[in-house]
């Protein structure tokens, strides 16, 4: 049989596990040249892109911001400070997320000073009925299009472009 320490994760011996705490994202990754601020379905995207980034020398702190409304403001606010370009990740239109936290920052003064910040959202435009991974990369939101505006963000573009091109089919 295969054998899972529940434990590990935060369920006790009733079977109930540790509940979310509303409005809390979570760190997944530290780093200290970028940082991926990821909703939904695109953290796992982003963790790989981290991963990418590392082989160029580039730390990325990974974070699953789990919930748009309410934002972790304490928890934007640090990465915020702490980094010198902020990437939002999500499934989702313009508009969204990435408008919400961009709301933020502006209004909190974050963006009055160095920090590069850059949305990735789903494109204005159709994409065809395909796979999952087809269309994600049609909308430029893979692990190598994260990894990409990464480096372009922090002024490497030349490099950037290996990223981009090796999404192409």
């Amino acid at each position: 049989g295969v054998g899972v320490d529940l434990a590990a994760a935060g369920i006790g011996a009733d079977l109930k596990g540790k509940p979310l705490e509303v409005g809390k994202g979570v760190v997944r990754a530290e780093g200290k040249d970028v940082a991926l601020l990821a909703y939904g379905s695109s953290v796992n995207p982003a963790l790989a892109a981290a991963e990418m980034l590392r082989a160029d020398g580039i730390t990325a702190t990974v974070v699953d911001a789990r919930f748009c409304k309410p934002l972790d403001r304490d928890l934007l606010r640090r990465i915020a400070k702490e980094h010198a370009a902020l990437i939002s990740i999500e499934e989702g239109a313009i508009g969204g997320f990435a408008a919400h936290v961009m709301q933020f920052l502006a209004t909190d003064g974050l963006l009055d000073h160095s920090l590069k910040f850059r949305p990735m959202t789903l494109p204005d435009r159709w994409i065809e009925h395909g796979s999952y991974e087809d269309q994600i990369a049609e909308a430029g939101l893979t692990a190598g299009h994260i990894a990409g505006t990464a480096l372009n963000i922090l002024g490497r573009k030349s490099e950037a472009t290996k990223y981009v091109l090796s999404t192409l089919r």
